[in-house]
């Protein structure tokens, strides 16, 4: 049984969760999420430079309260960065102990549990430890070895980085939900709490995945339309033109090449709207010349994105379900409750 409620005390069922989006999601945006009775997740990523300031800024901008001398607010990390990285989060961790710290993308097979049993450490296990996956292969691996407090089940709609080969949230959360409850019944483990994420953008998303067998769901390209989101005015035009998510946006490593993020993983690529830098690659422009083109229209402002630019705008397959800037607070209890009426609809 899921442990949702009491591990998140102030939250409200089916829990709603902002992805932690890295340099997108900071303590505001996580903050407010988690005041409407959601789950905000900081993101980090790779960098903890910045993990001081915004554990302390969300400190006073959270109005609920968790449990265990914990704060009610989570933190994201991707563990390409490495050793460097966990060691210079360990000391915050252990201070602030946010009620979730969320692991993702690792570059060495052993690196989940090393991180898994060093925040369980610092904290005396009182940060959940959220996992990442888009395979049932890797899920059956970080239950055995990990045994996450939640699994954190990503399908192939979903925007920023994910593996470029997986399945649909549709296929691939209920089989994920079988193998796990199978292999934790043999081998006596304790069950992790399954949360969707990939492609859910409405209450409608959220039903489907709680049929499916999550407790809840993690939303990002929703809330890049929130005036919280770290964002470009340009950016959060291009998410709300952009629609039929499925033929115009796509998953791959160009854009990363063009703005130097070069540090991700082999398997895995960004999910983004597809605008004249993609169009101009698959008809046989050179790089150099995208490039060239790219680094101009960083200097155009908010014009450099939409159909017409050409700057990198992550966003998931379900983008065309986003059609206006709300707070992200106003976002959190919407969904939520579209989800409660669509499942009491499904009872009747």
């Amino acid at each position: 049984m899921s442990t949702i409620a009491t591990d998140y005390p102030w939250t409200s069922q089916p829990l709603i969760a902002v992805a932690p989006m890295r340099l997108i999601c900071l303590s505001k945006l996580a903050s407010e999420v988690s005041n409407a009775g959601g789950l905000g997740f900081i993101g980090i990523g790779s960098d903890a430079s910045t993990l001081e300031a915004e554990l302390t800024q969300a400190k006073s901008q959270l109005a609920v309260q968790s449990s265990n001398d914990t704060l009610p607010i989570g933190v994201g990390f991707l563990l390409w960065a490495g050793e460097p990285l966990l060691q210079a989060s360990l000391p915050l961790l252990a201070k602030f102990k946010p009620v979730a710290v969320w692991l993702f993308a690792p570059s060495q097979p052993d690196q989940l549990e090393h991180w898994t049993q060093e925040i369980r450490k610092a904290t005396g296990g009182k940060s959940k430890i959220w996992i990442q996956i888009g395979t049932v292969a890797a899920a059956v691996n970080v239950v055995s070895a990990c045994q996450p407090d939640v699994l954190v089940v990503q399908g192939s709609d979903a925007g920023g980085h994910g593996l470029e080969e997986c399945a649909g949230l549709i296929s691939l959360l209920p089989e994920v939900d079988d193998v796990i409850t199978s292999l934790c019944q043999s081998k006596s483990l304790p069950k992790p709490t399954l949360i969707a994420a990939g492609g859910l953008s409405d209450g409608r998303g959220i039903a489907a995945s709680v049929l499916l067998g999550a407790s809840g769901a993690v939303l990002g390209t929703r809330y890049l339309a929130c005036p919280e989101a770290n964002l470009t005015k340009g950016y959060q035009n291009a998410v709300l033109a952009a629609s039929d998510g499925g033929v115009n946006t796509a998953r791959g490593k160009l854009y990363d090449r063009l703005r130097g993020t070069k540090d991700w993983p082999a398997e895995y690529g960004g999910r983004g709207i597809l605008n004249k830098t993609w169009h101009d690659a698959k008809a046989g422009l050179s790089e150099e010349e995208n490039q060239r083109l790219y680094d101009e229209a960083m200097q155009r402002g908010d014009q450099g994105w939409g159909d017409a630019g050409r700057l990198t705008t992550y966003a998931g397959a379900g983008v065309g379900l986003v059609k206006m800037i709300m707070p992200a607070g106003e976002i959190t209890r919407e969904v939520r409750e579209g989800a409660r009426k669509a499942l009491k609809m499904e009872k009747l």
